[in-house]
């Protein structure tokens, strides 16, 4: 795979982020565009997984909330969708809002 499908696919879930990250841990030369690709969908990923439990927690201690709080959920899909779009035009561009937390985070993607 070339450096940007590698970057496209680790927006996929958080399989398509393994199978990214395994297939460019060992290649050289490394690509700026894939290394900040790979902890942007890294960032999304996790903030999407706090956001989920903890609607769910919110939404089983007040149930009248669980649809207005499903809402906040298609703001992670708003962030991966611009994480897509950016991979897509190749350029290194934080998803908004959280993107900024994650660019020197994660040091273990080199």
């Amino acid at each position: 795979m070339n450096n940007k499908t590698v970057a496209i696919v680790s927006y996929i879930t958080i399989i398509g982020w393994l199978i990214s990250y395994f297939s460019y841990k060992d290649r050289t030369p490394k690509s700026a565009l894939v290394n900040y690709h790979l902890k942007q969908s890294l960032g999304v990923a996790c903030v999407g997984l706090i956001v989920g439990v903890a609607i769910n927690v919110i939404a089983l201690i007040v149930p009248a909330l669980a649809s207005v709080l499903s809402l906040i959920s298609l703001l992670v899909l708003v962030l991966w969708i611009f994480g897509i779009i950016n991979a897509m035009n190749e350029v290194e561009k934080p998803v908004p809002v959280i993107g900024a937390i994650f660019e020197n985070k994660f040091g273990f993607i080199k």
